[in-house]
């Protein structure tokens, strides 16, 4: 019997893949936005100096490589359409060409320092150099007396940075062919006041002939994100470049990623809101340390909240930070509504992504090979040490994420017009599609259209786009979300709300509005096939395709709401499953879930009572 069904099921898949279920308008592209190489400090220092950003392109293209890592081969199942490599702004470069022998830097105070407490580049000598740096540049003391001023003078300023730059312009370049695989320019700000978390991501749709007449501005240059913006405003005009920043890991932002106060501590105003969302369009909701959709205290009703969860401050010996209301998208969300409602503007009406923050030059998610985050937590074998990322140990990583855009064509400008205007999810791994349109004018009917994105373009908005006015009627969503055909079924498809109360307080309710097998009954889970002994599972639960049309039973159009969605795969192994199966030991040694549910998660739908009244 479970045959016949597997088969029936593989049929449904099968037809659902063939048939145009999608708009050709736009297409789902799948990337990384977030990729780090040796050109990043951090990744030099914590032992893998050899990954580059050509071996990061060329894996991301599907292409097998020498991990950097284990030094054994290494191949995604399946090519990503985008990528963009994001080494760290601050000294980008220079710490590999110090270390290759040159001279103008090795002849510096901090240059010489570092040669000599890792005199033979050993990986215990360049993790107490990497403690160091991380220690003195989050503003702490340290038996040198190092400051960010004397980084920024010996290893950053003036034009030490520009031979790395140019270099990287000409890989990267090198690598973007338009319609069959696109190569974005970009780098990351990491601005960590005592090691908070205030980290973005920038990247431009321009190539190098624009992006050679500035240096990335960097947290050396300030740590403000104001600043970075003003910059970006500055550059742009001056350069006609475009420019888009994305934010990560408000996990461990300790209460600033979402604060109601600006980093001077300023309440946050109009301008400030609109300045932000001109420049940040899209947040790192899941990536390798941890998932920032939200926090099992901060979401008690969601039984589905506590997911790989992340809370290590990022400072050798920080130890762990509470959640806060400002270090998670979801709360941001509603945080959002509440200051609309006093300045006029939303400055978190963000849309969302997951990448993967990979500090091994290779965009490894997938739970059954997982490269790790660094050198550190690579391999299953040393995972249960430190990684070097705060009090962290290797299973405390995530194998996360992945970036997707519904975008025209594959190519720099319509990759990025599409995070402009949000549309735009983020996954945990599987490389589900997913639509997702709200609107006032859907019926039964349009979820039996061949093709549902016609008909969700035509009658509503796209996820990333704002309701208008209601007038009286109530807003439903046309949702959509076929599985990955190489991973696991569908369990569930959720609508998250949050809203404005009577009282301008914010709240959240999660909707279960499609569920697999049959059931009616969200609190009844879908089961679980995995077999703990061999990892293996089968597809005999769930379902390969859930469709709907939803329509918010407790709408009230004097109160400003956002919705966006949330999709659930049946329960698969996590990779540390998958390491005690290999290493021989009870994955309860390992101090993790033996399974997990990935996920996608939708930018989200907006309907302002604001705009319309």
């Amino acid at each position: 019997m479970k045959n016949i069904q597997n088969l029936k099921k593989i049929a449904i898949l099968t037809l659902a893949m063939s048939a145009p279920l999608f708009s050709q308008s736009t297409n789902v592209y799948w990337g990384d936005t977030h990729i780090h190489t040796g050109d990043s400090f951090d990744v030099y220092f914590l032992g893998t100096p050899n990954a580059t950003p050509d071996t990061a392109l060329r894996f991301a293209k599907g292409l097998p490589v020498i991990s950097p890592t284990t030094k054994t081969p290494w191949q995604l199942s399946k090519p990503l359409d985008f990528a963009i490599v994001s080494d760290h702004a601050e000294a980008l470069g220079t710490i590999p060409r110090l270390f290759a022998g040159d001279k103008a830097l090795g002849e510096t105070k901090i240059g010489k320092i570092l040669l000599e407490m890792a005199p033979d580049q050993t990986d215990e000598q360049l993790v107490k150099v990497y403690h160091l740096i991380t220690v003195a540049g989050s503003g702490y003391e340290n038996e040198y007396n190092l400051t960010q001023k004397d980084f920024y003078t010996d290893l950053h300023g003036g034009n030490k940075r520009k031979p790395s730059w140019d270099a990287l312009l000409k890989t990267v370049d090198g690598h973007n062919e338009p319609g069959k695989f696109t190569a974005f320019i970009g780098w990351e700000w990491t601005s960590q006041p005592q090691g908070s978390n205030l980290h973005r991501v920038v990247f431009t749709p321009q190539g190098s002939d624009v992006a050679s007449k500035y240096l990335p501005y960097s947290s050396m240059e300030s740590e403000d994100p104001e600043k970075l913006w003003q910059w970006l405003e500055e550059t742009s005009k001056s350069t006609g470049s475009q420019f888009m920043a994305i934010p990560h890991n408000p996990n461990v932002s300790r209460g600033q990623m979402y604060s109601t106060k600006t980093h001077t501590g300023k309440p946050i105003t109009a301008e400030y809101a609109e300045t932000r969302m001109k420049w940040e369009r899209a947040v790192e909701i899941t990536q390798i340390k941890g998932d920032s959709e939200t926090h099992p205290l901060l979401s008690p009703n969601d039984k589905f909240a506590d997911f790989e969860t992340f809370d290590f401050v990022l400072v050798p010996g920080g130890g762990k930070a509470d959640p806060t209301e400002a270090d998670y998208v979801r709360s941001g969300l509603k945080r959002g509504l509440e200051l609309a409602a006093t300045t006029g503007v939303n400055p978190f009406k963000m849309g969302v992504i997951g990448s993967t923050d990979t500090h091994t030059g290779i965009s490894s998610a997938e739970e059954n090979h997982f490269g790790g985050k660094g050198q550190h937590d690579s391999r299953p074998g040393i995972r249960s040490e430190l990684t070097g990322v705060g009090d962290s140990k290797g299973w405390d990583m995530g194998a996360a994420g992945f970036a997707a855009v519904w975008a025209e064509e594959n190519t720099r400008q319509s990759i990025f017009d599409a995070f402009q205007r949000k549309e735009v999810y983020g996954s945990t791994g599987p490389r589900i599609s997913l639509r997702f349109f709200g609107g006032y004018e859907y019926t039964s009917k349009d979820i039996e259209n061949k093709d549902i994105a016609d008909v969700g373009y035509a009658k509503g908005v796209p996820m990333g786009g704002e309701l208008g006015e209601a007038k009286g009627r109530t807003p439903s969503f046309l949702i959509s979300a076929l599985k990955d055909p190489d991973r696991g079924n569908l369990d569930r498809i959720q609508v998250v709300k949050g809203w404005l109360d009577s009282h301008g307080k914010s709240q959240e309710k999660v909707f279960d509005v499609a569920l697999s097998d049959g059931r009616k009954d969200g609190s009844i889970p879908v089961g679980n096939t995995v077999n703990e002994k061999t990892g293996a599972y089968t597809n005999d639960i769930g379902a390969a395709q859930l469709t709907t049309l939803w329509s918010d039973p407790e709408f009230n159009e004097k109160q400003s709401a956002f919705y966006y969605v949330r999709v659930l795969e049946i329960p698969t192994p996590r990779y540390s499953l998958y390491d005690a199966i290999a290493l021989g030991i009870d994955p309860k040694e390992t101090g993790k879930p033996a399974v997990i549910q990935e996920r996608v998660y939708s930018s989200a739908i907006w309907y302002d009572n604001n705009k319309a009244k």
